[in-house]
């Protein structure tokens, strides 16, 4: 069955837009939620007089006037619930926080159409689902990359969904990520600013952009340095986030020209140097996916309001290639 609403414009109201009026009766709801519902056909003028079905989001209300508004069962989700097991941080009625593994993909896409996490979710989550955007899948308000690993928060409903995504719009989200890089950063600490954009010949990488794209920001931090005989072999480092761009660690450190040991993409251009060899050549040389995990993530329960962070220890293959690294430590 349908839920269905009844709203009256008051004199403060007249003469704003039909989808604000229904913003601000309805704030569980989000604003590009109620658009697909007038244009649907949910929405129909009852007062004064019957006016039939309006289609037009923009339309301009007036006092006295009351709509109707039907808002329909959520509809089953696209995606299939999969039977994959998850690591679960946290979990409640309104949100979930799970710990990805490298190597799944956040969500179903041509050429993963299964296996995803949205899929695990939907399984896992089945019947606590109340619906995001007419449809009950979880609400995903951030991604990491199939080959990071991590730390990720999930909404379970339209409202958890909106609080949630205000916070990444306001870069209240705290996100630590760990990560090694080649080489060793100069200085050790410092603030990466630069557009991101769609790399201009390359369409599948992201770049640095000196015109376009969407502005973004990495604070990084090195926590340790790895040498052998004076040659700079790799560092770990710690990426803060003030924005949340598509491949940002990765593209922001290979523009300063340190990326990632084992990302297939951004570090291709970096050759390893003839002077490592030994143990600390066969670590880096091993390691098949970007060096990137993400470890801390703290925000504000987008219903009750409480303070919670969260840390993910580093993944195996990870800790084994510092391991392997450590006796170069300095």
């Amino acid at each position: 069955m349908s839920d269905a609403f009844q709203i009256s414009v008051d004199p403060a109201q007249s003469g704003i837009r039909l989808d604000k009026l229904l913003a601000e009766a309805l704030p569980d709801m989000s604003r590009s939620r109620l658009q697909s519902l007038i244009k649907g056909g949910s929405v129909h003028l009852i007062m004064p007089s019957p006016g039939g079905t309006i289609k037009s989001p923009s339309r301009s209300v007036k006092q006295g006037e009351v709509f109707s508004v039907e808002i329909p069962e959520p509809e089953e989700a696209t995606p299939g619930p999969e039977n994959i097991p998850l690591d679960v941080v946290f979990e409640d009625d309104h949100v979930i926080v799970v710990n990805k593994p490298a190597g799944m993909v956040v969500h179903p896409a041509p050429g993963a159409p299964s296996g995803t996490l949205v899929n695990a979710l939907l399984h896992h989550c089945a019947g606590s689902l109340s619906g995001i955007g007419g449809v009950k899948r979880p609400g995903i308000v951030h991604r990491i990359d199939k080959e990071t690993s991590g730390l990720l928060i999930m909404a379970k409903h339209d409202k958890a969904h909106n609080g949630l995504a205000a916070q990444f719009a306001d870069h209240s989200i705290e996100r630590l990520y760990s990560a090694v890089c080649k080489g060793h950063p100069v200085p050790p600490s410092g603030r990466i600013e630069g557009n991101i954009a769609r790399h201009p010949v390359d369409r599948k990488r992201m770049a640095v952009a000196k015109t376009g794209g969407k502005w973004a920001a990495t604070h990084y931090r090195t926590i340790k340095h790895f040498q052998q005989s004076g040659t700079p072999i790799a560092s770990l480092i710690e990426c803060q986030l003030e924005t949340g761009r598509t491949h940002q660690v990765r593209v922001h450190m290979a523009h300063i020209g340190h990326p990632l040991v084992g990302d297939p993409v951004y570090a291709r251009a970096f050759k390893l140097s003839g002077k490592i060899k030994g143990p600390a050549r066969d670590a880096l040389a091993v390691f098949n996916r970007q060096a990137l995990h993400a470890r801390v993530l703290g925000f504000f329960h987008p219903i009750t309001g409480e303070a919670f962070k969260f840390e993910s220890e580093l993944p195996h293959d990870m800790k084994e290639m510092l391991a392997s690294l450590d006796p170069y430590a300095v």
